[in-house]
């Protein structure tokens, strides 16, 4: 006995379906092109074509065996058998009295038919065949075009909503990681889908829509799973460009049937990715009011504010740009519920790892809280592609776990970009970097308040030619000024450093210009950390992105304002780059000790920075081959198959 459920055969009977309107367009096709050839080649099948006069001097030579005459309303074929077996065929307009004499004198065989004509049907297939394969032609692009709809090639607007059933849908909250509050927002949610009872009984309603708001790659889509998943429910899943295609009207169809549909599902999910792809302040097209995206927008707050609550029909959405949003979306009765599903701290990021490396052997050596805490700032995707990049670099070198070592050249990598070894720099450009490192090292290591130097490389990674890591201690969020202009001294640190030891400036320090200009222009016009200028803000951050730059709107001030806010900019910029100056100069001796260590082992992490601040010569990084081939402990270097050296 065979059990499937109202979905599965839905499914089935719309495969099926599909699968034979198909096969009929091809029939069909098939067929006209067919009856179209065969009635062409009709003719040219029977016989050889031959004049009429060329036919009577075969009748006379004794050539001709038999003949047949067939008489129509157009005229007369003559079709004709030559004694060598042959076969003729002759067109005559009528039919000459005088050529039955000459058959019956030169003894050949005749007779006299009616031409056959072809049927009623045939005559329409050729009057129509070519319209009718045109017509299917037209109509099976346009269904490609559309995607294949599920209803036929004029089904623009059914919906593009991908369901999962509770069998399909395997994601749970212990599949979520990284944020609790978030998850106790919309645990109610489960509580409502498993039973609505509980809450109407009291008069409770629970909310129609919920906003999830965070920063991309926060888990919100999965987040949404989870809760079909624990409630058990059916899961519509759809983007938010998939309503609107190039015909008016599509997207507010869509948008009607996608609800139909959830309607004979409840309880359920909807879930809307990328909502602000419809869901923008109306207003703002050429079109006014009558914009597609507009109307489609339209028809989604008619729906979400028109089914009963009672249905058990919740609504979802996810963005990362609510402020965009028209404000009809986020009043109560739609989306009046917003989860912020924010980026995870040092104990969530901890969390998070638990649950990616269940999927990937990993060695005894692994601990989570570590890479947590050397990992400020990743969301969960971040932290997937962690895990994916130690994979990797335990795969390439054949290894059986994923080592610790694996997670750091990992993280490496996706910090600071991918090593780009081949490069061939000359030395003294080598050198220049080296110093220059040194010097954002050196800085960044006596400046109060400054993040710790976690590791200095001159393998260029990316689009740089050296890198300067540093990691905050713990999970940091506000800035202070003295960590701010701390910050813009270790950014001049790099400059300087050439100007002193290599007596050149290079465009290497070109975007530490930018990003110290920046930073203190905004505690001047922003923040108001000056006393020259006092609290008092005199720009707005818009939001906005151009070319991959938040825009900043200056407001209106007075030409004397202007040059205030100049001056003190200046200032500030010059006292900071004075305070690297000096640190750089009075510690030649450990610049000097730390362009070495980098020139000789390209890469150096805190205990060597430690060795080097201390006044001790640094010690060989653990994993630093010698020139000979060796590695730094003594063991003997690693061989390849071809006997070189093999690649760490």
């Amino acid at each position: 006995m065979f059990l499937c459920n109202r979905a599965e055969l839905n499914e089935g009977i719309a495969v099926n379906n599909q699968w034979f309107s198909k096969v009929a367009v091809w029939i069909v096709i098939a067929l006209v092109l067919f009856t179209v050839f065969k009635q062409f080649d009709r003719g040219a099948s029977q016989g050889n074509q031959l004049g009429y006069s060329e036919f009577l001097d075969e009748v006379q030579a004794h050539r001709i065996k038999s003949v047949v005459l067939q008489e129509g309303g157009s005229g007369t074929d003559i079709l004709a058998e030559t004694s060598d077996g042959k076969k003729l065929r002759i067109t005559a307009t009528y039919l000459d009295r005088g050529l039955i004499g000459d058959l019956r004198a030169n003894g050949v065989k005749f007779d006299v038919k009616p031409r056959e004509e072809p049927s009623f049907l045939v005559n329409m297939l050729v009057s129509w065949g070519p319209m009718l394969l045109l017509i299917g032609v037209w109509v099976y692009f346009m269904r490609q075009m559309q995607g294949g709809g599920k209803g036929g090639a004029f089904s623009f607007g059914k919906s593009k909503a991908r369901m999962l059933d509770e069998a399909n849908n395997s994601t749970t909250f212990a599949d979520v990681a990284g944020c609790d509050e978030a998850k106790e927002e919309v645990k109610e949610l489960v509580d409502f889908l498993k039973d609505p009872q509980k809450f109407q009984k009291l008069g409770g309603r629970i909310p129609r829509g919920v906003l999830l708001v965070g920063p991309p790659g926060t888990g919100k889509t999965l987040l949404a799973k989870a809760i079909a998943g624990e409630a058990k429910v059916p899961f519509f899943s759809i983007s938010g460009s998939d309503f609107v295609e190039m015909f008016v009207g599509v997207g507010a169809a869509r948008v009607r049937d996608m609800f139909e549909q959830a309607k004979k599902s409840a309880p359920c999910i909807i879930f809307v990715d990328e909502i602000d792809a419809v869901g923008r302040h109306r207003g703002a097209g050429l079109g006014g009011g009558n914009d597609e995206r507009e109307q489609t927008l339209n028809q989604m707050l008619v729906e979400m504010d028109g089914f009963e609550t009672n249905l058990g029909v919740i609504v979802m959405a996810a963005t990362n740009r609510p402020d965009i949003l028209d404000p009809a979306l986020l009043r109560p009765g739609r989306f009046d519920r917003q989860v912020y599903v924010t980026l995870p701290d040092v104990r969530g990021r901890e969390q998070i790892l638990n649950v990616h490396m269940r999927k990937v052997p990993v060695g005894q050596d692994i601990r989570a809280d570590i890479l947590a805490r050397g990992t400020p700032g990743f969301s969960g995707a971040d932290l997937a592609n962690l895990v994916n990049e130690a994979a990797l670099f335990a795969a390439r070198r054949s290894g059986r776990v994923v080592e610790m070592a694996d997670f750091e050249k990992a993280k490496d990598k996706i910090m600071m970009g991918p090593e780009r070894k081949s490069m061939i720099m000359p030395e003294e450009e080598r050198k220049n970097t080296a110093y220059h490192e040194a010097g954002h090292a050196l800085v960044a290591r006596l400046m109060p308040k400054t993040d710790p130097v976690h590791k200095v490389t001159v393998i260029p990674r990316g689009r740089a030619l050296g890198v300067t890591m540093q990691l905050p201690e713990t999970d940091r969020y506000s800035l202070d000024k003295e960590r701010m202009l701390s910050t813009i001294s270790v950014l001049f640190g790099g400059r300087i450093a050439e100007e002193v030891f290599m007596n050149q400036m290079t465009t290497g320090a070109s975007n530490d210009f930018e990003r110290a200009t920046s930073i203190a222009r905004d505690m001047v016009m922003r923040y108001g950390m000056t006393d020259e200028l006092g609290p008092m803000v005199y720009s707005e951050n818009e939001g906005e992105v151009f070319l991959g730059r938040s825009v900043t709107k200056t407001t209106s001030m007075s030409e004397e304002t202007m040059r205030k806010v100049d001056s003190v900019i200046r200032r500030i910029i010059d006292e900071q780059y004075g305070i690297a100056r000096r640190l750089i100069e009075e510690n030649q001796d450990k610049m000097h000790s730390m362009a070495k260590a980098l020139l000789e082992y390209e890469t150096i992490d805190s205990d060597q920075i430690d060795d080097i601040m201390s006044g001790k010569p640094p010690r060989p990084p653990k994993d630093w081959t010698t020139p000979s081939g060796g590695k730094s402990d003594g063991t003997p270097p690693a061989v390849s198959a071809d006997g070189a050296p093999a690649a760490a």
